[in-house]
């Protein structure tokens, strides 16, 4: 006998409860690189997805709607079922951590992130925020002086070559052109900063609840001046447009975005972030087959120095990094 629509209905739910309780209850290794593989091929499709919506919405009014429904929905998950944990409720004082630190930075991020997708192609953009470890590693040597070591500053020097490679061609053509390449690697130190401060709120709250509270904060922050600008423009509606938003707030924000915080729970800022690496390459594949963009030589060039310079950083450890919770 067949089962009956509710009966698969409820061995869904089963399964997938099963899964989200494996997933955001993981401390191996193992488990916790699959996920952020699998966050990053996400990411892939989100800014392939978000370069295509900025070419039609304002780039702050998209960044702000697509937080606010993810943070809304997460938190509603998050309240009437089980799959991320049990909830947690904020003090005032993490309320306000949440505010000011994870959701204003968040809101700093998108904002030089979707701008950048303005004025340059994804797979760039996605090049500059490879470079982030580096960043990363530069910020944890800065809080630890035992941390400093030349190999760290080596690193950095070859991500800012490889910077300076995407750079190149747009000093020697228009300023418009700048402009993106200099939000993308604003994006690109926003971004680590994010990371920082959401490992810093971990500590409290799991990855779901991190993300949930500081998406819908970022949304708030974010709405004014996306409503200036709708007021200024005009603002499309069909189902294409619907539905890659739909994708950038499910996939790209609720289930990335969760899973991202959830290593961060366990793992430095610096070793998540080296799984930063695969995301140029994740949306240069999505950008290829959804918008036909080729990769340009100076693509290559700086991907082979910034990643030299992130797994360099990665080698000074003195020892491999461990879980840290």
């Amino acid at each position: 006998m067949r089962p009956s629509a509710l009966e698969k209905s409820i061995l869904a739910f089963a399964l997938a409860d099963w899964l989200t309780r494996a997933v955001f209850s993981s401390k191996n290794s193992t488990a916790l690189a699959a996920i952020l593989v699998f966050a990053v091929v996400l990411w892939g499709g989100n800014n392939v997805g978000t370069k295509w919506l900025v070419g039609s919405w304002p780039p702050v009014w998209t960044g702000g709607t697509r937080f606010l429904c993810a943070g809304f929905l997460l938190l509603g998950l998050l309240r009437v079922t089980n799959w991320f944990g049990t909830y947690v409720t904020p003090t005032r004082a993490m309320k306000r951590q949440l505010w000011w630190q994870g959701g204003l930075s968040l809101a700093a991020y998108i904002v030089a992130f979707n701008g950048a997708l303005r004025f340059t192609s994804a797979s760039h953009m996605a090049l500059y925020l490879g470079a982030s470890p580096v960043w990363a590693l530069l910020w944890e040597a800065h809080d630890d002086p035992t941390a400093r070591q030349p190999r760290r500053y080596l690193a950095a020097l070859l991500a800012l070559i490889g910077v300076g490679v995407l750079l190149w061609p747009s000093l020697k053509t228009s300023s418009l052109n700048l402009r993106g390449e200099l939000l993308a690697f604003a994006a690109s130190v926003l971004w680590t900063n994010y990371g920082r401060q959401s490992r810093k709120l971990t500590k409290t709250l799991n990855g779901a609840e991190v993300t949930a509270h500081t998406m819908w904060r970022a949304g708030v922050w974010l709405l004014p001046f996306g409503l200036i600008e709708v007021a200024r423009t005009s603002l499309p509606l069909n189902l294409k447009l619907l539905g890659v938003q739909a994708y950038c707030v499910v996939a790209g924000g609720v289930v990335a975005f969760g899973l991202w915080n959830q290593a961060l729970r366990y793992w430095p800022t610096s070793r998540v972030f080296l799984f930063n690496n695969l995301i140029p390459l994740s949306t240069m594949t999505w950008a290829y087959f959804c918008l036909g963009e080729a990769a340009t030589p100076t693509f290559w060039v700086a991907l082979l120095f910034i990643a030299t310079g992130v797994v360099l950083g990665q080698m000074s450890e003195a020892k491999p990094i461990g879980l840290t919770g």
